[in-house]
């Protein structure tokens, strides 16, 4: 087949997708991060005796996100037996660009997590072809519902959401993620602060990025950076900020796509000036 042609394919299976698919998928997505949720749940009631791996420096990953990925994955196996399942623990490198694709983390956050810091979550997105399609995070800790579909817009608990609507850096807050396992990153993000730091309310680090990308989706955060992000840190992410009026992209302005790169989201306004202050840093 050409390339014209694979093209055309690509996009006529993708157009080919109706609001009720994407509802399908949406509540699919909603039961296995809400199951997830209540593994999560369960473990934390225990935490004290979990044993902790290391997946690499300062990465940690426990029997309770390896639970919480097989609960996700028996839902969706069971409502989408054709569907690849791209996750953190289990199938990281599985293929996310054809046919229906799950991305998810089964628990963002470990590491708060894992100190009693109730600031994690599940978060999974639904892809058609690579194109998102419905996505869902929740806060394992409190319950707190965050979901989107394409073109439906987003909501909390049921109620839409949109980006903040702020115009002045000044009076915004503005989130981020550090750099934790590579040198080189650090030195290359730390320059970046001042100019944020000086301009901007203030800069908040929570540590579970697909609860930060929900709260610029609700307007709580206007705008996030990060200089890394696997696919499943912020693919239901970018679907409800897209879907709440604002902006993502990697960090050089490119359209973010489902993959592993740097992210800069927010709204229209604020991320145009972050995007602008970050490149002058």
């Amino acid at each position: 087949m050409s390339a014209s042609r694979a093209k055309q394919a690509n996009e006529d299976s993708v157009s080919s997708i109706t609001d009720r698919d994407r509802r399908a998928l949406l509540a699919t997505c909603v039961s296995a991060t809400t199951r997830s949720a209540e593994v999560i749940r369960d473990g934390a009631s225990r935490v004290a005796t979990l044993a902790w791996e290391s997946k690499g420096s300062f990465d940690f990953v426990s029997e309770v996100d390896r639970a919480s990925e097989t609960a996700l994955a028996r839902i969706i196996a069971s409502r989408h037996p054709e569907a690849v399942l791209v996750a953190e623990e289990g199938s990281p490198n599985a293929s996310a660009s054809r046919g229906l694709v799950f991305v998810a983390d089964p628990l963002d956050g470990t590491t708060n997590f894992l100190h009693g810091v109730p600031w994690y979550a599940v978060s999974i997105a639904a892809l058609v072809d690579g194109e998102l399609q419905a996505g869902a995070v929740i806060n394992a800790a409190t319950g707190e519902l965050f979901t989107a579909t394409a073109g439906g817009g987003a909501r909390r608990a049921g109620a839409p959401i949109h980006v903040s609507q702020e115009t002045d850096p000044s009076r915004a807050l503005i989130a981020t993620g550090f750099p934790f396992s590579r040198d080189d990153e650090i030195a290359e993000y730390v320059p970046m602060l001042p100019a944020i730091m000086s301009a901007t309310a203030g800069i908040r680090r929570f540590g579970a990025a697909a609860l930060d990308l929900a709260c610029v989706a609700a307007g709580r955060f206007d705008a996030f950076f990060e200089l890394r992000l696997n696919a499943w840190d912020l693919a239901a992410g970018t679907l409800l900020i897209r879907e709440a009026g604002g902006i993502v992209t990697t960090m050089d302005g490119a359209l973010a796509d489902v993959r592993e790169s740097s992210l800069l989201a927010g709204s229209p306004s604020m991320h145009a000036w972050l995007l602008r202050t970050l490149r002058a840093a």
